[in-house]
């Protein structure tokens, strides 16, 4: 699977610090050092099992030895899934020459072969045990057929047929669940690091005396332990939802999942619209055996029709009263019924049991109902839609939940904007209570999600937000990236790129030295010296260009049309093994550079006039917020910030058509920039005859030169409406010769815009004045 940028940097920015490290570690005694922690802080549904599998590659890139990863997690669904998507599912090709394996299935002989990196995969239930002499785990137990030591001595150990110790690094994906009994268990293994990935930064207190050592031998201050993705960079990806809606009940079960089933009905609608459709889901947090306000549990010796616990009331309101198909609702929870008392034949219950998560997988169910237990390990993009009762409605509850709402379908953002959002139906029954149990939601959803816009509504009867169509509809052509001149000269760069098959010298490092521990001697006699190793791991010559093309061109792996689709990734050439320092690694870097900047030089930026254009769908307004205007497609906006707001009511007094163009789900135009994001969404659009203005607008502390970079002039290659870039920001301002950006005054507006291969600046004193520049 193709990283993101900022998944790529994050898992860099790891192995950099690990390998600096590493170079001149810390030591406890003469035999083990103190091991590299690090801990990746990134929001649910950022994909940190891929930025983390690419560490432990990266990691590997620069060892000497092959290394040896404990890949580790508490529940077993996220283990089974990890295993599966390590060993040969989507994340297996960001392994390559990684043995993967479940850990009891260690033998000896995989520790002693150096041909391949290792990676053990295991739940913390196989180790975290107090008394390793007296318990039943596998992994304390000497298997007598292999070895004479237990699977645990010998990971300590590690020893490959030369003596060497090969280096540990242990993984904890849901780092936030590591304790103090499992992390006294790891140490006994001496790893050289401990990484671990959690949406929010937490370390057990028995990691405490490594932090200080850390700290005080080396200076590390609180942000080296910390490697953090940002969150916007995760919402623009499209990998999440872009925005939350909590809607408060105070009402009974049947109003608010009404409105739930009402606002899924209108994305099953859009999602069917879509080139790849897919069908919505929603979950329904509720208790299991209780009846509704009463905290004891409910007598199950009852007819169906009669019982009251609150996965039956909800399963029998989606059947009995909205008609929902019983084969696509289950109930996974430990729902129980008593003998001479069973239930409907339609009904679908799973309890959880080690086949039931299968079971569930394959069902393909659009409406499940549970109590938090089927949280961690689940994560389908598709479910976009979550009804939480009363007696589940905590603020620590309701914030785990979400986490299951929020990855967004397809890995992409729709001009629907409710496939764009994780709808929260949440039922109680007081209104103060609930009121601060809202409030305490919403500052933690501020602190853990800054870049996900939310919207909370109080008191609700219907839907949270309301959905507001385009009228009249409008499209604005597609804007693209033409690249046919750029394919010669790249295939002349790669042409002329060296083939190190067969170079010995080039393709070895240089001045990258670390040392590793060997065994002197047998038995008895044997001893341990730490020997200086000068080499790494080698990788081939394509994991690097491609590695070197994401890094330099935002998207260049995934965006169609980008540089990678002009080169023959497959020549022979792209087969050979390089280490990472050496001349050959640097030689490949700057090919992919020449690749990079060819293809920006050599391509332009179009207007695809015979294409589908991109028509303006509708938008999701918070009706507590929302402002009213005339002459927009969408009668009304909410979540305009205030120089947005100013210039959305001038364009209204305009009497031109004009629109709000959300971000990352609405019209946008792609960059030929190494500087700048691979795309943007300019702020308005406006229909003034055959020609459509995109107008972006920029506070005085956000213009800067590569703001500027995003005017240009687009080329047509047919005769319909032109689409004209305009940018306007607060003060009044210039360009000077040299090209810089020159502040004259704090009064008015600057209306930007290039014209015969050069950039104008205009000075307006009012909004009215700065559109009607605008327009011109």
């Amino acid at each position: 699977m193709e990283a993101f940028g900022f998944q790529q940097a994050a898992a860099t920015r790891i192995a950099e610090r690990f390998v600096h490290y590493a170079a001149n570690p810390l030591m406890i005694d003469r035999l083990t050092t103190v091991p590299f922690l690090q801990t990746l802080v990134s929001i649910t549904g950022s994909g940190k099992t891929l930025i983390l599998a690419d560490t432990i590659a990266q990691i590997r890139d620069r060892l000497p030895v092959q290394p040896v990863v404990l890949w580790i997690s508490k529940g077993k669904i996220v283990v089974s899934q990890a295993y599966a998507n390590l060993s040969s599912g989507k994340y297996a090709d960001n392994l390559p020459g990684f043995n993967v394996k479940p850990l009891l299935q260690l033998v000896p002989t995989d520790l002693e072969d150096t041909a391949s990196a290792l990676l053990l995969v295991a739940t913390v239930g196989k180790f975290a045990i107090e008394d390793s002499e007296g318990g039943d785990r596998k992994v304390f137990q000497a298997q007598l057929d292999l070895a004479s030591a237990s699977l645990w001595t010998l990971l300590a150990r590690r020893l490959t047929d030369k003596g060497i110790r090969r280096p540990l690094i242990v993984v904890y994906d849901e780092g936030h669940n590591l304790s103090d009994l499992q992390t006294r268990r790891l140490l006994e293994l001496a790893p050289d690091a401990l990484i671990s990935a959690s949406a929010t930064m937490a370390l057990p207190s028995r990691l405490e005396p490594t932090i200080n050592r850390l700290k005080t031998d080396r200076g590390w201050q609180e942000s080296d332990f910390i490697t953090a993705v940002s969150s916007k960079d995760v919402v623009n990806s499209g990998l999440v939802k872009e925005r939350i809606a909590i809607g408060g009940y105070v009402t009974p079960m049947e109003t608010a999942v009404d409105a739930l089933l009402a606002d899924m009905a209108d994305a099953k609608l859009a999602a069917t619209e879509l080139p790849i459709s897919f069908a919505p889901k929603a979950i329904y947090v509720c208790s299991t055996n209780t009846v509704d306000g009463v905290p004891i549990s409910e007598d199950v010796k009852r007819p169906f029709q009669e019982r009251q616990a609150r996965p039956i009331q909800i399963w029998r309101h989606l059947v009995e009263n909205a008609g929902i198909d019983p084969s696509k609702i289950v109930i996974y929870s430990q729902l129980k019924f008593a003998p001479g008392f069973p239930p409907p034949a339609s009904l679908r219950l799973l309890s959880g049991g080690d086949n039931d998560y299968t079971s569930f997988l394959q069902g393909e169910y659009e409406h499940i109902i549970f109590n938090l237990g089927l949280q961690e390990g689940w994560d389908d993009p598709a479910c976009s839609f979550a009804y939480i009762d009363k007696e589940m409605a905590s603020a620590r509850q309701i914030t785990q939940v979400i986490g299951r709402v929020l990855r967004q379908p397809g890995a992409q953002h729709y001009t629907n904007p409710i496939l764009n959002t994780a709808h929260f139906y949440i039922r109680s029954d007081e209104r103060g209570v609930f009121d601060e149990i809202l409030e305490d939601v919403k500052n933690q959803l501020v602190k853990d999600y800054p870049a996900v816009g939310l919207n909370i509504k109080q008191g609700v009867t219907g839907r949270i937000l309301d959905k507001v169509l385009p009228e009249p509809p409008r499209t604005v052509p597609m804007i693209g990236i033409h690249s046919a001149e750029a394919k010669e000269p790249i295939a002349k760069i790669i042409n002329g790129m060296i083939d190190f098959s067969s170079d010995v010298a080039n393709t070895i490092g240089q001045g990258s030295r670390m040392l590793v521990l060997q065994r002197i001697g047998d038995g008895s006699e044997a001893n341990y010296e730490w020997i200086e190793v000068e080499h790494s791991n080698r990788v081939t010559a394509r994991a690097i260009f491609r590695r070197e093309l994401q890094r330099l061109y935002s998207g260049a792996l995934r965006r169609a049309g980008g540089p990678i689709n002009l080169v023959d990734i497959e020549l022979p050439k792209f087969d050979a093994l390089v280490e990472l320092t050496s001349p050959a690694a640097d030689h490949i870097r700057q090919i992919a550079r020449q690749v990079v900047e060819t293809y920006i030089s050599n391509s332009r930026i179009f207007q695809n006039d015979f294409d589908s254009p991109y028509t303006v769908g509708p938008v999701m307004v918070d009706p507590l917020s929302a402002v009213e205007f005339s002459k927009s497609l969408h009668k009304r906006y909410s979540g305009l910030n205030p120089l947005e707001l100013r210039f959305a009511k001038a364009l209204d007094k305009s009497q031109r058509i004009w629109a709000r163009n959300p971000v990352n789900s609405g019209f946008y135009i792609p960059l030929l920039d190494l500087a700048s994001s691979a795309t943007y969404w300019p702020d308005f659009l406006v229909w003034v005859d055959k020609t459509i203005f995109a107008i972006d607008t920029k506070g005085d502390h956000l213009l800067t030169d590569a703001t500027l970079g995003k005017l240009f002039e687009i080329d047509t290659l047919g005769d319909p409406a032109k689409l004209v870039l305009r940018l306007i920001s607060e003060g009044e301002a210039q360009v000077s010769a040299s090209g810089q950006i020159i502040k004259l005054s704090n009064i008015g507006y600057t209306v930007w815009s290039w014209k015969s291969g050069k950039l104008h600046a205009q000075h307006a004193e009012d909004e009215r004045a700065t559109i009607k520049l605008a327009l011109g």
